[in-house]
Order: C-alpha cells, then sequence, then structure tokens
C-alpha cells in the first residue's frame, strides 16, 4: 500500500505544478469591445431542439454587436416543432433552412454545420453554438474581440447545476476536460495541445479555408476537439471559460449524465482496448488510490493518501467555486471519478456489443 500510495502522491505534485495549471478557473472571456468589427454568420444546428431554440434565438438577436450579423439556423431533420419555431420569430436578420440528408461518412452535427457555413459564404468569422446556448447581449462583441490576436475562439459555457445530480456530477465534467486539454496549454501556440468546446467556437473563414473547409473533420464524433486540432496546426487558438453564455439543456437525472459522458467516452481513447485499460489504471491510482490509503492505510501510506485526496481535493476547488457550490463537494471527488470510469467502462461495452454512439436517434458504429 505504501508504494502506491506514494505513487498517487507524486502523480498529484505532478498535476498541481506540470500540467498546465489545469486547475485554474481561467481564463475567462469577459465583455469587451473590438476597433474591428468583421462580419459575422452565426450558424446553429438543431435537431428536435424545440424546447430551447426560441431562448437561444432570441438571445442572438438580441445582441448589440455594432457590426453585420446574420444568424442561419440549419433544422437537422427534426421530428418536433423546432423549425417551425424558429420561423415565427420573423426576423429578417434570421435564415431558416431545411437541413438535407447526411451523405455517409459526416456526423450528423458537422452535415448541419457545413450546410451553414454555405450558406454564410459572405461572412469574414463563422460562429458555431447550440441550440440550447443561451447569451448575454455583449457576447458577440466579446469573442470578436478575442479573437483579434488568433484564428479561433471557443468557450467551456456555464452548464445547468440545478439538480443534485448535476451538481453532483456536471462541475466534474469541466474539471476532467481541463485535465484532459490544460487550457494554458492549449493558448500556447507553442504546444501541440488543441481543444474548443463545442458550444460556441469563433472561428475565421480563412482558417476553415486552410483546413479544407468543415469537411476536413466530417466524420469526427468529438467535432469541436477535431476542429481545434486542425485549425492550431496553422494558427494559434484560445480556449476558455464563459462568463457571457449558458446552457439551458437540464440533466436532471443520473442517467442523464451517464449518457452524456459514455457517448464519446471510449471515441476519445481510440477504441482501444489497451488505452481503456491504461485509463482505468490511471484513474484508480489518481482518484481511488488517496482514499483508500487514507482510510484503510497505516503509517506512511496513511499520510501519504491523506496528502493526495487534500490535493486533488483543493484543485477542485476552482471549479466548484465556478458553480457556485459548497466547497465540501471536493471531499466526494473520489466517487465521481469512480463514476465517469464506469461510464467509460460502459462505453466501451456498447461499442464491443455494437451499439457504437448513439445521439439524438442516430446510430455511429464505425471509428469515425
Amino acid at each position: 500500500m505504501t508504494v502506491v500510495a506514494a505513487l498517487a502522491l507524486l502523480v498529484w505534485v505532478y498535476l498541481l505544478f506540470g500540467h498546465g495549471r489545469f486547475w485554474q478557473g481561467g481564463p475567462l472571456l469577459e465583455p469587451a469591445q473590438s476597433a474591428i468589427v468583421p462580419t459575422v454568420a452565426i450558424v446553429v444546428p438543431a435537431r428536435d431542439e424545440a424546447a430551447t431554440i426560441e431562448a437561444a434565438l432570441r438571445s442572438l438577436l438580441a445582441q448589440d454587436y455594432p457590426g453585420t450579423f446574420r444568424i442561419i439556423l440549419v433544422d437537422d431533420e427534426s421530428t418536433d416543432t423546432t423549425g417551425a419555431r424558429a420561423r415565427a420569430l420573423d426576423d429578417s436578420r434570421l435564415t431558416v433552412i431545411a437541413g438535407q440528408a447526411r451523405p455517409a461518412g459526416w456526423s450528423g452535427k458537422l452535415w448541419a454545420v457545413a450546410q451553414g457555413i454555405e450558406e454564410a459564404e459572405e461572412a469574414e468569422m463563422i460562429l458555431l453554438t447550440d441550440a440550447d446556448i443561451v447569451h448575454d447581449p455583449r457576447h458577440l462583441s466579446a469573442l470578436a474581440a478575442k479573437i483579434e490576436r488568433c484564428d479561433m475562439v471557443s468557450e467551456m459555457v456555464e452548464l445547468s447545476c440545478a439538480s443534485l445530480p448535476e451538481a453532483a456530477l456536471v462541475p466534474a465534467f469541466v474539471f476532467f476536460f481541463q485535465l484532459l486539454y490544460p487550457f494554458a496549454w492549449v493558448n500556447d501556440k507553442l504546444r501541440a495541445t488543441a481543444a474548443a468546446a463545442g458550444g460556441t467556437i469563433l472561428v475565421r473563414r480563412r482558417a476553415l479555408a486552410r483546413i479544407g473547409g468543415i469537411g476536413a473533420v466530417r466524420g469526427a464524433l468529438i467535432d469541436d476537439v477535431a476542429l481545434a486540432v486542425a485549425v492550431k496546426r496553422g494558427g494559434p487558438i484560445w480556449l476558455g471559460h464563459s462568463t457571457l453564455a449558458r446552457s439551458v439543456r437540464a440533466y436532471p437525472h443520473v442517467a442523464d449524465i451517464w449518457r452524456m459522458v459514455a457517448r464519446t467516452a471510449y471515441v476519445q481513447l481510440r477504441y482501444s482496448p489497451f488505452l481503456l485499460l491504461g485509463c482505468v489504471l490511471g484513474m484508480a491510482l489518481t482518484w481511488l488510490v488517496p482514499p483508500l490509503a487514507a482510510i484503510a492505510g497505516h503509517g506512511a501510506a496513511r499520510v501519504m493518501g491523506v496528502l493526495a485526496w487534500a490535493a486533488m481535493a483543493w484543485a477542485y476547488l476552482p471549479t466548484l467555486r465556478r458553480f457556485r457550490l459548497f466547497p465540501l463537494w471536493a471531499s466526494f471527488l473520489p466517487l465521481v471519478a469512480l463514476f465517469y470510469t464506469a461510464a467509460t467502462i460502459g462505453s466501451a461495452l456498447n461499442h464491443h456489443l455494437g451499439h457504437g454512439v448513439t445521439w439524438k436517434r442516430r446510430a455511429y458504429t464505425g471509428a469515425a
């Protein structure tokens, strides 16, 4: 136990001091104005989003951006009233197009995005945003100001955290994302690390043209990260937290969050059983060994377990503050990590049983 506890403590020493300050609460995208006001097309792919689409579009139409912008909603073969609700807003800045059938090799969302970008051929900038995101009126101006020195800007928007399952599990989703892709490394043009958060991505049209258009990542199921990787090969990108956008999509039950995680967890591991094994062992060492050593260990093992457990709890505090949650939640992070590990294993089982990835009534069984 002593040796394993020592390894876990060393892992946390590295994570705190050598892993891009992933645990910090920033950087933040805050209100700002730019002297340059490029034309912007806001592309919103939407599939069965009747519950949220009006709030999302009204917030976009209320932007105080001083330049020219338009909104293109791509109704991606919805079976509900998504398209009708959008058209009922009756604003000249809003175009609603009916999405065409998805060609082979494309993910559904990226095919919808591609159709929206084609409709917006005159825009200098493309803002990709989801149909469940509500925007502060200052949001587009802040994004335009931030992109002056890079090719793409993306944000982790504020996620819903109203129910008990959300409070217990959703902040960790952001925390683990930051662990996978430390924002400081993403924003360092000298590092290869690249990532984006799909809720809000502002990208220069010339950067899209440079990578061959959105078709360059057409089969990607983790499309935001794939796009960031492609863009960063030719220019700097920026990723941070938003103070001006929030998701109104709720995950009221534990099963809802399980499905969200399991949908792409095994995709992240490139469908590799060996990477899955390494992931499970790494998660166990990092998140489960410290509390086990602290509770069941003796002597040096217990001391090191307590120190490692305290380190992970301390690292989690900035994320909890962002979600306005009580700091005591940090003590339960090992249990949350166990949930995410189990969901990852469940994702792998789904794949190997032939279920693949299912999202919005579409199944993806290949290694896209």
